[in-house]
């Protein structure tokens, strides 16, 4: 009998121990299947943002359906998720202005028009948060009918952001033509190792 209930509880502490899989870049564990607006989506790429030799940050991209091109997400339909974790402080004023300049690289000036809104909101929160600490997380999530969604250390932002083209032009930092980090474009479009 004794035998017969240490198998269950085995058996049974193997099931309620049973998590859903994980992808670890650079000690930050991404969650391949995450829900996004009541969507599940699936964990399209991951990797690490270096400037010069410096692990500045580590990002992954959720999508609906797998994609390896920049086009395909951006136009791909479906929520979206960008989530990024600091791998080092991060001076707020310095991350809102990068968000700014990576957006206007990649961008043509009527692009950039039509996302300024977004671009202002997202660059006021994080002058107004004055630093991302290593360790802190945000992610913004596009939900249909909804809008961009900004969320720091898992807490909303403000109200959502309308225009699907700010949140085209915020994807396009990483996935552009002058991305942030070429080898994390890779990464997140699930075209080679992290």
């Amino acid at each position: 009998m004794f035998k017969s209930l240490l198998a269950l509880a085995v058996a049974l502490g193997v099931q309620f121990g049973a998590q859903a899989e994980v992808v670890e870049v650079a000690g930050v564990k991404y969650e391949t299947v995450n829900d996004v607006g009541g969507q599940k989506l699936q964990l399209n790429g991951a990797g690490i943002r270096y400037k010069a030799v410096f692990k500045v940050y580590t990002a992954g991209l959720y999508t609906a359906t797998k994609a390896t091109t920049a086009d395909a997400v951006i136009n791909g339909a479906g929520a979206k998720r960008i989530h990024i974790v600091a791998l080092r402080d991060i001076n707020g004023n310095d991350l809102g202005k990068l968000f700014t300049k990576g957006i206007e690289e990649n961008s043509t000036r009527e692009e950039f028009a039509k996302s300024i809104n977004g671009v202002l909101k997202i660059s006021e929160l994080f002058a107004a948060k004055k630093e991302l600490r290593k360790g802190e997380e945000f992610s913004v999530d596009w939900v249909p009918n909804t809008g961009a969604i900004v969320t720091v250390n898992g807490v909303q932002q403000g109200a959502p952001i309308k225009e699907y083209e700010f949140y085209a032009a915020l994807l396009r930092i990483w996935l552009g033509k002058a991305p942030a980090d070429f080898m994390l474009k890779d990464a997140l479009l699930g075209q080679k190792a992290r």
